[in-house]
């Protein structure tokens, strides 16, 4: 059984950007997940007469398009890549909004980290909205739920992870 290696090191174990020029470009994408869980006095203002500071889903929104287009900002060995597209669904539950985000590209390596990017401010941005109605409010289960393109091609997230 082959050892894994990580690409984002090199030989002397230091941090290195991967470099990805020989790569094909192809269509890829990016599919992640989280939820924010939330007091159902909130629940109650998201469904109705909205949060204090104003739309809590639309900025939220807002501010997971940013984010996808500012993750090499964010993450140090993320390459800067053109983002094609990027869908938002935010829906509220009665203990918790589920994010789900999909990040579209044509480019030489992966939206993983992108897609995971989204869904991370996204929950910060609704966070930020509702904290003065609840502040425990908490951002949990972010994780990537499928990809496609590049030379691994489909992946999906087993069901037990």
């Amino acid at each position: 059984m082959s050892e894994k290696q990580f690409t984002h090191v090199d030989e002397s174990g230091a941090a290195r950007m991967v470099d990805v020029s020989g790569k094909e470009i192809s269509v890829r994408t990016a599919t992640a997940s989280g939820r924010v869980e939330v007091s159902a006095e909130v629940v109650a203002l998201l469904r109705g007469a909205g949060v204090p500071k104003g739309d809590a889903l639309a900025v939220a929104r807002i501010a997971g398009i940013q984010a996808a287009k500012r993750t090499p900002d964010l993450v140090p060995l993320c390459h800067p890549i053109a983002i094609h597209g990027v869908e938002i669904e935010l829906v509220v539950h009665d203990d918790h909004v589920s994010i789900l985000a999909v990040v579209r590209t044509a480019d030489r390596t992966g939206v993983e980290m992108e897609a995971l990017t989204v869904v991370a401010v996204a929950g910060l941005a609704l966070i930020d909205m509702v904290k003065a109605v609840d502040p425990s409010a908490v951002i949990t289960d972010v994780k990537v739920l499928e990809k496609t393109g590049g030379k691994t091609g489909h992946w999906t997230r087993p069901a037990d992870r």
